[in-house]
């Protein structure tokens, strides 16, 4: 097979938002770099929450200012409202990525907004970047297969969603399942219904691996047409407000499964491999990722 298939690195930030280890500026950077040379071309490096809530996300001016813009790169920010679109827009991140929650408990729980709110957030955004200019934003749509608050989230739910943010004219919309409680069938169902309601816009996957579904779920989007899925180095991730969650997909394993079938991802297996194993026994923790465990194929 000669498709590429885009992985957006998300361990800088999702990776390491629901850790207990602190890391620090210098840290996050040893790392953000190390997955830039093994291939990363989108990284979610910054979020611009507010850090007494989130410490884990301190610094991220810091870390933008020390990275050098690059054409060939795009270093994306986290974004939940105006305040954190100011904060993307000063320090010149190259994409803003807009979080809205698919059910009002995980939002209030996570934002202190209502899904109505948010969508109101992220059309003031959208209105503002389209009259003084900024960054793409993308639209991530979280909990959009189960809420550990509301329960289970309706096709037509996200469906309506998307709509509102397609109307926006947002470069792409990612749908999450934020918990990871989603399966291979709902998860072509559901895209499915994202590309009939936003039948122009970009669409991004993104898994993680609670329930050990996360690859499957990967497959079934390829298999569904999509071409843009997240993943985290080492397997890294969770969110500090769901209650038991746990990593995203990991970028190693997702490469290899990738790779084996003969798509293509622009990284480097071997150094992905590595920085898993370092970026965890940094954190003090056994790799969640099965390739930081058991290494590649051949050896």
């Amino acid at each position: 097979m000669s498709r590429f298939i885009e992985i957006v690195e998300v361990g800088p930030r999702d990776g390491l938002q629901n850790e207990k280890a602190l890391l620090s500026v210098d840290e996050k950077l040893d790392l953000i770099r190390k997955l830039e040379a093994a291939g990363a071309r989108r990284t979610e490096v910054v979020s611009f929450v507010n850090p007494a809530r989130v410490p884990q996300m301190a610094g991220a001016e810091d870390i933008m200012a020390a990275l050098p813009q690059d054409p060939m790169r795009s270093r994306i920010g986290l974004v939940l409202n105006m305040r954190g679109w100011d904060r993307c827009i000063s320090t010149g991140c190259d994409e803003a990525n807009v979080v809205v929650c698919a059910s009002d408990g995980f939002g209030v729980k996570n934002q202190g907004a209502t899904v109505s709110q948010q969508l109101d957030a992220l059309a003031a955004i959208a209105e503002r970047r389209a009259v003084e200019g900024g960054p793409p934003i993308t639209a991530t749509i979280s909990v959009a297969f189960g809420c550990p608050f509301d329960g289970e989230v309706s096709e037509d739910q996200v469906v309506a969603i998307v709509r509102e943010a397609a109307a926006l004219n947002v470069a792409e919309i990612a749908i999450a399942d934020t918990i990871g409680v989603a399966d291979p069938w709902t998860v072509r169902q559901r895209i499915a219904a994202a590309k009939a309601a936003a039948p122009d816009t970009k669409l991004r996957m993104h898994f993680h691996d609670t329930r050990n579904t996360g690859l499957a779920n990967a497959y079934a989007s390829v298999e569904a047409g999509i071409d843009v899925l997240d993943a985290s180095v080492g397997g890294l991730g969770g969110c500090p407000f769901a209650p038991a969650a746990t990593g995203n997909i990991g970028t190693e394993d997702l490469v290899y499964m990738l790779e084996r079938a003969g798509f293509e991802t622009g990284y480097d297996l071997a150094a992905l491999i590595a920085i898993g194993r370092e970026i965890s026994e940094r954190l003090g923790k056994t790799p969640a990722s099965s390739l930081a465990r058991a290494g590649g194929f051949p050896a």
